[in-house]
């Protein structure tokens, strides 16, 4: 974990792949516990620290992710996200090429929540929830493609179902199609930055986690 911006009502870090941001049935220690500590230590706070989870990335993923120290952030925050006024950029590693440089996708997606997997449509079908995102291709290694992806929806798996759709799965994400795992056990998905509207100061806040340093991700370093 590495603290990139933090103030009296947010704190945001990048999360290495393999962490889970909130704690589930494995028991593994997550994310916001580890916030917790640093929080509890830095500012010699006696008691429970208040932290408020806001949004999740999947356990093979890394990148940025945003807490709240208060309450009235994590209220503020959470209808920011629900209302869409977050803007999240990812940056995916796909070994074949789309079709198009850039392009809008529209999928119908239906979740299985027992594969805790999804699956696409090109058309509406009971149960399956719109699913749109936008991408272009930003740089190239001898073996990877980097595409930049914005999301409009927030989906289950939606970038790994919606790229996979395309013909193009994440490096190492074998669940959509990949053809190999990474060594790490990591899929090749990054939260490259997020962008909104300080809750409390109003700020306009960017901050973008740097990419990660194993594999092909080594040619995009900054």
């Amino acid at each position: 974990m590495t603290v990139l911006y933090e103030d009296n009502h947010i704190i945001i870090v990048s999360k290495s792949a393999g962490e889970i941001v909130q704690a589930d049935k494995t028991g593994d220690t997550p994310l916001s516990e580890a916030v917790k500590a640093y929080v509890k230590e830095k500012y010699r706070k006696p008691g429970a620290v208040f932290l408020g989870v806001v949004h999740r990335l999947d356990r093979p993923v890394s990148g940025v992710v945003v807490f709240a120290r208060t309450s009235k952030a994590l209220a503020r925050l959470n209808d920011m996200f629900r209302n869409g006024t977050v803007q999240k950029t990812y940056w995916a590693l796909v070994q074949k090429l789309p079709k198009a440089d850039k392009a809008t996708l529209t999928h119908y997606l239906v979740r299985n929540e027992p594969k805790n997997k999804s699956y696409a449509y090109d058309h509406e079908r009971p149960g399956a929830k719109k699913a749109v995102l936008d991408y272009r291709v930003i740089g190239h290694t001898d073996s990877y493609h980097l595409l930049e992806v914005h999301l409009h929806t927030g989906r289950h798996h939606q970038i790994r179902c919606q790229l996979a759709a395309i013909g193009c799965p994440i490096r190492g994400d074998l669940k959509y199609g990949a053809p190999r795992s990474n060594p790490d056990g990591s899929i090749s998905l990054h939260a490259r930055s997020i962008s909104f509207e300080h809750p409390v100061s109003h700020q306009q806040i960017h901050i973008e986690a740097p990419t990660p340093t194993e594999g092909p991700w080594k040619a995009f370093q900054e």
